[in-house]
């Protein structure tokens, strides 16, 4: 849907002409291209959170700008981009239809040092991991031939004037609204390499229950926020003390904080129900697991508790597929049996605490493991439901 054009400005050809010329080999982390981009969907969404945060701190929002920066490196040792691959980059940037908000120059300008009313903020992800978005746009890149390119992360870049001067308290304010610092950070200068020192490890403790019982657990469980039930800490007490005869060290609790959790486990879906004193002879996963029993449900049930999810028999269908998986080529239709699938979500969705990043979990978790289901599967349709208790806000 669309051609892929030449450049549109000077400043773009200029860029593609120095990209042909010969020069040293490329570290790929330095970011070696910058491709910038107006008119994003989360304008609206981020001059209402400033406004809001602004207003808190007592002052007022004049204006925003607002562009999203795409920082590309290449592989190490990699020749520079050809004019061709420069201009086939920027157009997958600018997806297809928004050739004209595209440019390889930013359209924002850091303000004059005198203008305490206005700031350029620029935020972006921790340079300590490459994103998944980062891992999708490679895929992307590697797809249309731009074998090169090794790592494209993008950042926003905000121009904010306020009615009111911009104090350290109203510039720390402006900062917190615009990102998530648990996973972006401020970038007070242009990124030129997305190489970072990540700190070093500390060293391992050893937590004494030997001498000091579950309380050293218990102690450990508070600062590290393992979040041990009252079960858990007489088990692993019981288990180091009284089995292994030997005091564990934080790494190991930790592990165990995570990989027997109820999330991987299902302890309580798996474990004994024990009703006024008397233990049940099934236990929840098999009550779920008996309304399998049956001919007619054994011969309709093709995929059942040994999966990410669970298929039925299906139809006989007739999709168009491509000819060929490892290039170019002509639609066919074929002939096939495709299963259906039904898939729910069992997260606690922390609405309350952080909206968009849980329902992101629960939609997300769903499309995984459809696709991930058998040889794969293709999502057709979704629901959601989100609930939680009165904020009190």
């Amino acid at each position: 849907a669309g051609g892929v054009g030449g450049p549109r400005n000077h400043r773009c050809r200029a860029l593609s002409i120095a990209l042909m010329c010969p020069r040293a080999p490329i570290d790929s982390a330095m970011v070696s291209l910058r491709l910038y981009k107006t008119g994003t969907a989360d304008e609206k969404r981020d001059e209402a959170k400033l406004a809001t945060a602004l207003r808190v701190a007592g002052a007022s929002l004049a204006t925003l700008k607002q562009e999203r920066c795409y920082m590309v490196a290449l592989e190490d040792g990699a020749p520079a981009l050809s004019a061709g691959d420069a201009s086939k980059l920027r157009w997958l940037v600018a997806e297809t239809f928004e050739q004209d908000k595209t440019s390889c120059s930013p359209g924002l300008a850091a303000p004059a040092a005198s203008d305490a009313h206005t700031m350029l903020l620029e935020v972006g992800p921790r340079l300590t991991f490459a994103t998944a978005w980062s891992s999708n746009a490679v895929a992307i890149c590697q797809s249309a031939g731009l074998r090169s390119v090794a790592r494209v992360e993008m950042s926003r870049r905000y121009l904010i004037s306020t009615a009111e001067p911009l104090t350290p308290a109203l510039r720390a304010a402006v900062s917190a609204a615009l990102h998530d610092r648990m996973t972006e950070q401020v970038y007070p200068e242009p990124l030129q390499s997305f190489s970072s020192e990540a700190p070093a490890a500390a060293a391992t403790r050893t937590i004494p229950l030997m001498a000091e019982g579950r309380a050293a657990l218990e102690r450990l469980d508070k600062e590290m926020g393992l979040g041990f039930d009252e079960a858990d800490l007489d088990y692993y007490t019981n288990l180091f003390v009284d089995k292994l005869g030997r005091d564990p060290t934080d790494v190991e609790c930790f592990d165990m904080a995570q990989s027997n959790s109820e999330h991987s486990r299902h302890w309580f879906f798996g474990g004994k129900m024990v009703i006024d004193g008397v233990e049940q002879p099934q236990t929840l996963f098999k009550m779920v697991k008996e309304t399998l029993k049956g001919d007619k449900v054994v011969d309709n049930s093709v995929i059942a508790f040994h999966d990410n999810s669970s298929a039925i028999t299906g139809f006989g269908v007739s999709p168009l597929r491509p000819s060929s998986a490892t290039g170019p080529s002509e639609y066919k239709q074929t002939a096939e049996l495709s299963h259906l699938l039904l898939t729910a979500e069992t997260h606690n969705f922390p609405t309350g605490v952080a909206p968009f990043p849980g329902a992101e979990t629960g939609t997300g978790g769903r499309l995984r493991d459809t696709h991930a289901t058998g040889r794969g599967s293709l999502v057709g349709a979704g629901v959601s439901a989100y609930c939680t208790g009165n904020l009190r806000i």
